[in-house]
């Protein structure tokens, strides 16, 4: 289980966002793993093994501290028509230009942080680990349909903050306009 170790700790890190904190969730995750070590079955994947064990013992935690906030699965403002539009609006902006002249990992970092930690484990699992929608459903120990569900709420978030970080920025679209200024011809 040693081998693994680094994988457990970026997961960790990327659940807690604290230095502190995962160091307690990697000791509390291999204290659970030998501890429930007769549950193992030879041959399995150890990483995905000890991948749940963490989320579990996170979750637990977090349910603890009364931290976990679920959002709303019909919020509107989450679903694919917001998506669509908010899209439009930062082509038409210029932001998705302004996107690619930027170093987006500091914003990204900070992004997938602020995330509820049911997104953020769903975004690390799927988009960072590259897991598949199974492997991270059997991890997570839900659904596919969730995880599918989580994913895309998740992604639509960064997006959401991605696009806020370019016009806090105070980057210029191809217009020559700063990024979120009315646009002078249509009188708003």
């Amino acid at each position: 289980m040693l081998p693994v170790l680094s994988d457990v700790v970026r997961y960790a890190r990327s659940l807690t966002r604290d230095a502190a904190r995962t160091d307690d969730l990697v000791q509390e995750t291999y204290l659970q793993a030998l501890r429930g070590w007769h549950t193992f079955h030879v041959g399995a994947d150890p990483k995905r093994w000890l991948l749940a064990i963490c989320h579990h013992t996170f979750l637990r935690h977090e349910r603890e501290a009364s931290r976990f906030v679920d959002t709303p699965d019909d919020d509107p403002e989450l679903e694919s028509l917001a998506t669509a539009q908010a899209h439009y609006q930062a082509e038409r902006d210029g932001v998705l230009h302004s996107l690619e002249l930027i170093d987006l990992g500091p914003a990204l970092d900070q992004a997938v942080g602020a995330l509820p930690a049911h997104y953020r484990s769903v975004i690390v699992l799927v988009d960072v680990d590259g897991r598949s929608y199974e492997e991270a459903a059997a991890v997570l120990d839900v659904a596919i349909g969730t995880i599918r569900s989580r994913l895309f709420r998740a992604r639509r978030l960064l997006q959401d903050c991605l696009f806020e970080y370019a016009r806090d920025a105070g980057f210029r679209g191809p217009e020559s306009r700063l990024i979120g200024d009315t646009d002078p011809t249509s009188g708003r």
